[in-house]
């Protein structure tokens, strides 16, 4: 499989201008599914958003030559945008008859779309409503296997379901860099299997200051700019 180069030091995930904002911008379309009677839970859709980011990174028509490798460059290269809107029905339908690739959960399904520009979204996602992704768990989140990833989210930071599936989605794919070509594959090849988990407050600061991959979010949405959001922490990045 071949690989992107790993993230350079100018973090396209910070709040202080930088070099690439001068860059045309991008953003990686997410669409979650949620039916009016049957809405997924709230911990499945993060934890399906952060897979469905994997998975597109991973794909080899993201890579090297492949059919979407320049506008996965292209967004890369600028800030890293993540934008999530919610489909029902019909536009469900609409929304997977585009090019993307479709990622299930337990409950939840989530479609990534290649990266487009901010003001060219395709009509059928235009449409789609960013807001009404508020979900629910309706029971607590299950046990972590030891040997799992785990997306940590601030438990400081209030953020909508569909804000935090994007920040998820930031955490796993500052993992993806930070891993060896040997790691990337043993996780793709396990089914990229993740946690997302609200961290208790000594916790969190324990894992700010671990070295482990920090999400410090750029501030376009919901959040103030340069709000420590997640922690990606990998059992490969614990080792280090």
């Amino acid at each position: 499989m071949t690989t992107d180069p790993a993230v350079p030091g100018d973090s396209p995930f910070r709040s202080e201008p930088s070099i690439r904002d001068e860059a045309p911008q991008f953003v990686l379309p997410l669409v979650v599914r949620i039916e009016r009677a049957d809405p997924p839970p709230r911990t499945d859709a993060l934890e399906t958003a952060a897979r469905a980011v994997l998975t597109i990174l991973a794909d080899e028509r993201a890579l090297g030559g492949g059919e979407w490798a320049a506008a996965m460059r292209d967004w890369q290269d600028a800030r890293i945008r993540k934008v999530v809107r919610r489909a029902r029905g019909a536009e469900w339908r609409r929304a997977e008859a585009l090019p993307g690739i479709t990622v299930a959960g337990k409950a939840a399904e989530v479609r990534v779309f290649p990266p487009v520009p901010l003001d060219g979204w395709p009509k059928d996602l235009v449409k789609l409503q960013v807001s009404g992704t508020d979900l629910e768990d309706p029971e607590p989140p299950a046990d972590i296997d030891p040997t799992t990833a785990v997306i940590w989210q601030n438990p400081e930071v209030a953020m909508s379901a569909g804000k935090a599936m994007a920040q998820a989605g930031h955490g796993a794919q500052l993992a993806w860099w930070e891993l060896s070509d040997e790691q990337r594959t043993a996780w793709r090849e396990a089914g990229f299997p993740l946690a997302v988990r609200t961290a208790d407050p000594r916790r969190w600061r324990e894992l700010t200051e671990s070295g482990l991959p920090l999400v410090r979010d750029a501030g376009f949405t919901e959040i103030a700019p340069g709000s420590c959001t997640v922690v990606a922490d990998h059992p490969a990045l614990r080792a280090r």
